[in-house]
């Protein structure tokens, strides 16, 4: 925690000494400021500014010129987080890739996962290798990357860049991108799924239980009782206390989602060994979860123990996210949206951190009762896909209205709509990608000549 506070503090630093100034960057972002309205299609004019306001802010806004050790541009989240993050850059990729000036840009954000493999590997044991942390930071000339941050984040990398392909059809970004990827689905495989079930845990590698939950949702309720043993299967001397004794179901479905974009990607690439390695990864571990993560009683799929696979009962957003990957059974699915429909979920702004009836529940708290833009999209997604359009353009349009009425931020009050976070936070851009995805009813936006 010590180290996290720290470069949160010089990073703040930055920002008010005017390093992070919007403006400056803004320009050199948009690289001749494309008019936005030229791109889409629209009936209500305040979607419109809503999505002018959304481009200029968390996407264009986000890219930054290269700086310390990123050497290539790069792709902040916003606030006073200063480097490149994982799951926030997916988001805005995604959204960016709409603009083919933009190709360069986006070769150069993934390109920094690369080099920070690269870098890591020079200094680590072979076990560490290939991992990508949860940021890369920018600003970062003591070499405290060596050691912090020695944790991940959720692995959607090849999501992200399936998503960017699936927009502007850059095969050389793919063909860049793959061998790496796969190398850190590899380590995300052996480093978190330590007993070779199919299912992830979280860790860290200096051994701070909050860092280890950093990888997933901040402060996820099912991880409250973690704890950080050393690795059941390697001895290692001295014993590393690096690896945590719960199995969560939502990185455990990134991971599944993201072999699932890479097996596409590399059938785009003629490499059907890769692909077949991809799917057989996905289809074991989504099976794995449904046997050992779903809950038929409650409805939802479950975190469970490590070592005695005992399901947790305390629930959190990520019991939903296997709806994003695909991996309830549609009578498992059916039992979902019930749940998800019930009071305890159901919340004035839908879909609240943690149920209503958890103790801890508490509309504006910080991952126990509050709610964001981008699991609500994760989450609305992974119901359309099921065929469950109505709830998913119930939340969809929850979640719009929020950003009109209360301004677009990193999350909101689940009672009230009030802003809470950061303003303008890079991945609730996503509010733009719940309309862009026919995923909303009543608001209208439709990329031209689609």
């Amino acid at each position: 925690m010590t180290d996290r506070r720290n470069f949160l503090k010089q990073s703040s630093a930055l920002v008010m000494g005017g390093i992070l100034s919007g403006k400056a960057f803004s320009a050199f972002a948009q690289n001749g400021s494309p008019n936005i309205r030229d791109y889409f299609e629209w009936e209500d004019e305040a979607v419109i500014q809503l999505v002018e306001s959304v481009f200029t802010k968390c996407v264009f806004g986000k890219v930054r010129p290269p700086e310390g050790e990123l050497k290539r541009r790069w792709n902040a989240p916003g606030g006073h987080y200063y480097g490149q993050w994982i799951w926030d850059t997916m988001f805005v990729t995604d959204l960016l890739s709409i603009f083919p000036e933009q190709s360069e840009v986006i070769r150069d954000i993934f390109g920094n996962y690369r080099d920070f493999q690269e870098r890591w590997n020079a200094v680590k044991p072979e076990y560490m290798h290939d991992m990508i942390p949860c940021m890369i930071m920018a600003n970062d000339k003591s070499g405290k990357w060596k050691t912090f941050p020695a944790y991940s984040q959720i692995p959607i990398i090849a999501w992200g860049l399936e998503r960017v392909f699936n927009r502007n059809g850059d095969i050389e970004l793919v063909k860049e991108n793959l061998q790496s990827l796969e190398k850190f689905h590899e380590w995300y495989w052996r480093e978190r799924d330590v007993t070779d079930t199919g299912l992830v845990g979280v860790g860290d590698y200096l051994g701070v239980i909050q860092n280890a939950r950093y990888e997933t949702f901040d402060f996820d309720r099912t991880l409250d009782r973690l704890q950080l043993t050393a690795h059941p299967k390697r001895n290692d001397n001295p014993p590393l206390k690096a690896y945590g004794d719960i199995l969560v179901t939502g990185n455990t479905s990134y991971l599944i989602l993201a072999e699932q974009s890479l097996a596409r990607l590399a059938h785009k690439v003629g490499d059907e060994k890769l692909a077949k390695r991809c799917e057989t990864r996905a289809t074991r571990a989504a099976e794995a979860m449904r046997n050992n993560m779903w809950d038929e009683k409650d409805g939802v799929f479950k975190a469970i123990f490590r070592d005695s696979f005992q399901k947790i009962d305390e629930l959190s957003i990520g019991c939903w996210t296997p709806l994003l990957a695909g991996v309830p059974t549609k009578k498992q699915a059916a039992k979902m949206t019930e749940i998800l429909q019930s009071p305890a979920w159901n919340t004035p702004v839908p879909v609240p951190t943690v149920p209503t009836t958890d103790p801890v529940y508490k509309s504006d708290a910080f991952w126990r009762g509050d709610i964001w833009t981008v699991t609500n999209y994760q989450i609305a997604h992974g119901l359309k896909a099921y065929g469950f359009d109505d709830l998913a353009a119930d939340i969809a349009d929850k979640t719009i209205e929020l950003s009109l009425r209360h301004g677009v931020s990193e999350r909101h009050d689940s009672q009230t709509g009030k802003a809470l976070g950061v303003n303008f936070l890079g991945m609730s851009c996503t509010v733009v990608t719940l309309m862009l995805e026919g995923i909303s009813k009543k608001y209208v936006l439709k990329l031209k000549n689609k």
